[in-house]
């Protein structure tokens, strides 16, 4: 379904404009561009978690190859130099480019020869394979490959100076020790010759970073030249590594691969509309699951919320669980994740990220905690686990308590049964853009999706102390206080909610946002049926567009349509008018509520599918342009966008109409 032939393939801009990405399980993952050129600090052949999910380093940025076919040479590699230094003779050889699952597949057309690229990653491990395969010819091939690799963490850039690395041979390759304590890289082959080399290429333009107003220059070490001779059918692996002893068999690996994926369908159990695209996004699903192991849960979970620079945030976590997990039918790994969480409450609070070098997460969220309870809820209603409920239920206990007598950052349950939260200079909510000291959206005060995600919190622990015989009626009594408060959301001059009610200046903030629509698609609502039609009705007007909903209105008077120009410019447009592709699962949801209609809910999620073209293909981006034609931006694969289409498939399947 993902492909692309030379009218994309043969232009430096469109190929460039197109990224991919593999993973490996543990948080280290490959990514780089359809034309091979490098537009990032996070594009690169091997980035791996040193300290598994996080501490991300890349380790081999990329590969030039060059083949001889009939006694003529071809270039195949593609790099840029200078802001108008392109040199990328491989870009006229590209024939054809398209995913195999996730495995992206370059095809190079060399006179009468066909050779094929392969990159994919070993699951669970820091290892990735560059296969080459003589598909079609009639003369002699060989292939030799420049070995250009690095060690820095994935933000930055690097300047070599008088940087020395140790290369060396051993069996079947190259050892890379880029500094005393270093975690050393290999780069193997079973099918290879290998020669070391220490000569430093300066000055790699990573066109991205110029635009994004970052560091745009970085130096790769050739490190390294491997050469093989091809015959027809046989196929010539590269494998890059951490482990010594990774597996050199490319065949056996690729079959591992292969079959990890094709599982990973079995297990989707995929059904109606667009089941080719519910398969792609299945397994874009799985790339967002990582190991995150601790002493009290060693075969822990948790999600990356995007490639390519994201660690594990709570939120995204919790609002990601159900798409990415229970709608692929993997209820199981839904279970760690939430096992996992378990074990970092603290203050009543989940952490809302896990920083890179990961030490103490930050717990600055007042959302994460209260997604945390959906999350359960939904993981109960597909299994019926008494048992887990049983394992939460104190915690989630005490999560309430800490919440109606008061935790970090002033939040804490007032008298009309409504939460309060925020302090200056804190972002707690999901709209959280901060540059240095400047908290764009700083929402102080009663958030209406957090009242929202409040009121559904305490139902469902009621709902689970019913579920094991326990008293539940504290809660439903705190759940009729808070849906009584509720009442001073509403706006009887413009027929919606307010956004923040009780803010610091003293009035309502009236600005037509998304997060009204929690109050109806959440699975209790505090809205009168007529509020909530006219709450959908709002929503659809002004803020749904092809690819997601704005953050804000477009007629209102701070709205942002473009998220462009540097760090300042885009953070402050992150929440003004910025595209989220997440929130049409909570449009979605509330539009089959009111109107129970499942021919315009997929009217609505049908162009989300066309962003797995765009961007990073067979996935999905986290943010567009407010105004048309919407373009990509942000990380280009965010597990709330894909886990929200997936979960949003499956919410029209299953609506009853």
């Amino acid at each position: 379904m993902i492909q692309f032939g030379r009218d994309i393939l043969n232009n430096s801009s469109t190929a460039s404009a197109r990224e991919w990405l593999v993973t490996n399980g543990i948080g280290g993952f490959a990514s780089g561009t359809l034309s091979n050129i490098n537009t990032r600090t996070y594009h690169g052949l091997l980035i791996a978690a040193l300290d598994p999910p996080l501490d991300r380093h890349v380790l081999v940025s990329s590969i030039d190859e060059q083949v001889t076919y009939a006694g003529r040479p071809y270039k195949l590699y593609a790099n840029q130099w200078a802001a108008d230094a392109i040199e990328a003779p491989g870009l006229a050889l590209l024939e054809r480019f398209y995913l195999d699952g996730t495995i992206p597949v370059w095809i190079y057309r060399l006179g009468d020869a066909l050779l094929e690229k392969r990159i994919w990653m070993q699951q669970g491990e820091n290892t990735t394979y560059v296969r080459y395969k003589l598909l079609q010819g009639t003369a002699p091939f060989s292939l030799g490959a420049k070995m250009l690799v690095n060690h820095r963490d994935f933000h930055t850039t690097t300047r070599a100076l008088n940087w020395q690395m140790q290369v060396k041979r051993v069996d079947q390759g190259l050892q890379v020790d880029a500094f005393y304590e270093a975690k050393p890289l290999y780069l193997l082959s079973q099918d290879a010759q290998a020669w070391p080399e220490h000569t430093w290429f300066h000055d790699y333009y990573l066109a991205t970073e110029a635009y994004r107003g970052l560091d745009e220059l970085d130096d790769y070490l050739y490190a390294g030249w491997f050469n093989c001779e091809l015959k027809l059918g046989k196929a010539c692996t590269l494998v890059l590594s951490t482990n010594p002893d990774a597996k050199l068999n490319g065949s056996q690996a690729l079959k591992a691969q292969q079959r990890y994926e094709k599982d990973l369908l079995k297990t989707a159990g995929l059904k109606g509309n667009s089941v080719a695209a519910q398969k792609q996004l299945t397994l874009a699903a799985s790339q967002f699951i990582v190991d995150r192991p601790t002493a009290d849960a060693p075969d822990g979970k948790t999600v990356i919320a995007g490639y390519p620079w994201f660690s594990d945030w709570g939120r995204d976590t919790m609002i990601a669980l159900s798409g990415l997990t229970l709608t692929t039918g993997r209820p199981e790994i839904a279970r760690q994740i939430l096992l996992t969480y378990h074990h970092f409450v603290d203050e009543g609070m989940l952490p809302n990220r896990f920083v890179d070098d990961n030490s103490q997460p930050a717990y600055n969220t007042v959302d994460a905690t209260l997604w945390y309870f959906q999350a359960i809820y939904a993981y109960y209603m597909a299994t019926d686990d008494r048992d887990l409920i049983a394992q939460l239920y104190d915690t989630l206990v005490e999560i309430v308590d800490w919440h109606r007598t008061g935790t970090r950052y002033n939040i804490q349950q007032d008298a009309d049964g409504l939460l309060y939260a925020g302090s200056d200079g804190v972002q707690l909510t999901w709209m959280d853009a901060k540059v240095d000291e400047f908290v764009v959206t700083p929402r102080i005060g009663k958030p209406i999706e957090i009242n929202a995600l409040w009121f559904n919190a305490l139902h469902i622990l009621a709902f689970f102390a019913d579920e094991l015989e326990k008293d539940g009626l504290p809660y439903e009594t705190l759940a009729k206080q808070a849906e009584t408060g509720f009442a001073k959301f509403w706006n009887p001059e413009t027929q919606y909610c307010y956004d923040v009610i009780e803010t610091p200046m003293g009035t309502p903030d009236p600005a037509l946002r998304p997060n009204q629509l929690f109050a109806v698609s959440l699975p209790f609502s505090p809205l009168t049926p007529a509020q909530q039609k006219s709450v959908v009705d709002a929503c659809a007007r002004d803020l749904v567009t092809p690819h997601g909903l704005r953050s804000l209105s477009a007629r209102h008077a701070e709205y942002v349509g473009d998220y462009g120009s540097d760090k300042f410019m885009r953070d402050s447009a992150y929440h003004q008018g910025t595209v989220w592709g997440w929130l049409m699962l909570p449009f979605i949801q509330a539009h089959l509520r009111v109107y129970k209609d499942k021919k315009a809910a997929r009217s609505f999620l049908a162009p989300m599918f066309n962003n797995m073209q765009n961007h990073c293909v067979g996935t999905l981006s986290e943010i567009f342009d407010g105004d048309a034609p919407f373009t990509p931006r942000g990380a280009y694969a965010q597990a709330w966008s894909v886990a929200a289409v997936l979960e949003a498939t499956q919410a029209i399947e299953n609506a009853l109409v």
